[in-house]
């Protein structure tokens, strides 16, 4: 199968991965010349650190950043993650271009192909594969594309899909610098009428700031100057920390839009080019992470000949209804932050703080900003299990189907790993429980799922 990928983000580079782990002919089309270390994304959450360690590498991306086990939002309310149900309770706090730089590193060793300064200006499909065209004339046949290449996507332009959505918040301010009296427990959030700001340590003395004026609104490409981060930090805070050097620093926007389909015959979107939403939460990367956790086996299966009838089909049905909650989470967030009367500011830190300690609704929220609390309607999160010697995620690191039970059934050695329990749990690829039941129905089940044996 030969499946082309605009975007050598990190969900590009995880889907591309993924496939090539699993025998595909995989190009990855990425309009940026060389790697950028300016990035906006810099939080890595549970439920993708579980991903990663479905692929051997979340101790690899541990070690690039900070855990972070609570939350402190608008300078009074605490939400604790060290409870969090697995092997990772916290939030990992690195920039972007560090988990770019490990997935790379994967990809490539699978045998993927770059093509860099390579932009999309086409796609053309039928039902026999589709043909992606870029601005320098280059064309690339394949059964599949995907177009993870962002909010401007250029995939998601050739198809002619809209992007229904507007702006939330403008003029947002990006910096990373050093603090010379930096915040010492958690990532901290402050807003008063006028102000907002974010702190968050990146774990080798640079910091990210997130800052916003209600005061001063101006375009994207306004000039930026150190000068205009620290008084805006500071009138949130009451301090900036003693800012600093400044490494990066940058201005934008944040939208809220996504896509009606997420699949257009042979072509898939995925991360920001079918949904994006303010910062808040730290979800955006993320998001799309699991976008390509979750198409990257379907697409495989569709090309090995196994995949049950709409399987394809169901990526749309199970992550357009995620992209939907984040947009929802994340601009509840934001909208809260930038309350402007100080009594709707009291009243929120009073309700949400109260709200908090009932333990039902701190459960939801942790799991919901850490993903592991979304579900799939007929496709729970699988928690890791200690199978005796091994871990259930360590054998999902195969790409393939884990069948936990006391019996392994024949047929099926191509595309499933058998490992003995106590009852029969059929656990996907990325790591979502496909069926339990008992070893009469395991055939059945089987069939379903994976199709005929070989």
């Amino acid at each position: 199968m030969k499946t082309v990928i605009a975007g050598a983000g990190p969900t590009g580079l995880l889907l591309a991965g993924d496939l090539a782990a699993a025998g595909a002919d995989v190009t990855v089309l990425e309009r940026r010349r060389d790697e950028s270390n300016l990035t906006r994304a810099f939080a890595v959450h549970a439920r993708t650190l579980e991903q990663f360690d479905a692929r051997g590498i979340a101790e690899e991306v541990l070690a690039t950043g900070t855990k972070v086990s609570a939350l402190r939002l608008f300078g009074r309310i605490s939400l604790d993650l060290g409870s969090l149900p697995s092997r990772f309770p916290f939030v990992l706090i690195t920039p972007q271009y560090n988990v770019e730089r490990i997935l790379e590193r994967r990809a490539l060793s699978a045998g993927v192909r770059i093509v860099r300064r390579a932009t999309v200006a086409g796609v053309r499909q039928d039902d026999g594969g589709v043909e992606v065209v870029t601005e320098d004339g280059g064309r690339h046949e394949a059964d599949f594309a995907v177009g993870a290449d962002g909010v401007h996507s250029g995939v998601r332009r050739a198809l002619g899909l809209d992007f229904p959505g507007k702006a939330v918040v403008r003029s947002l301010m990006l910096a990373d610098v050093r603090l010379a009296e930096p915040p010492q427990e958690v990532i901290t959030i402050a807003a008063v009428g006028s102000a907002f700001a974010f702190v968050a340590p990146f774990g080798d003395g640079w910091h990210r700031v997130f800052a916003w004026n209600r005061e001063h609104q101006v375009p994207d490409d306004a000039p930026l100057a150190l000068d205009e981060v620290r008084e805006t930090v500071r009138r949130a805070f009451g301090t900036d920390f003693g800012m600093g050097e400044c490494r990066w620093m940058s201005r934008f926007h944040s939208d809220e839009r996504q896509v009606e389909r997420y699949r257009t015959g042979r072509v898939f979107l995925a991360g920001d080019a079918a949904h994006v939403h303010s910062p808040a939460g730290g979800q955006g990367m993320n998001t799309g992470l699991q976008d390509a956790a979750n198409l990257g086996w379907k697409l495989a299966a569709a090309g090995a000949g196994w995949a049950p009838a709409g399987l394809l089909d169901s990526y749309q049905d199970e992550r357009h209804s995620v992209g939907r909650l984040v947009l929802r989470t994340s601009g509840g967030i934001i909208r809260l932050a930038l309350l402007h009367s100080r009594a709707a500011r009291l009243g929120r830190d009073v309700l949400a703080g109260l709200a908090l300690h009932v333990p039902a609704v701190a459960h939801k929220a942790t799991g919901t900003i850490s993903g592991l609390g979304i579900d799939y309607p007929h496709a729970p999160r699988q928690p890791d299990v200690d199978l005796g010697g091994t871990r259930l995620y360590e054998l999902l690191r195969a790409g393939r189907h884990v069948l936990l039970g006391p019996g392994a059934p024949d047929g099926y050695a191509d595309r499933l790993v058998c490992a003995p329990s106590d009852r029969y749990v059929l656990v996907r690829p990325d790591g979502h429980t496909a069926w339990t039941g008992t070893e009469r129905d395991v055939s059945v089940a089987l069939r379903a799922h994976l199709g005929a044996p070989r």
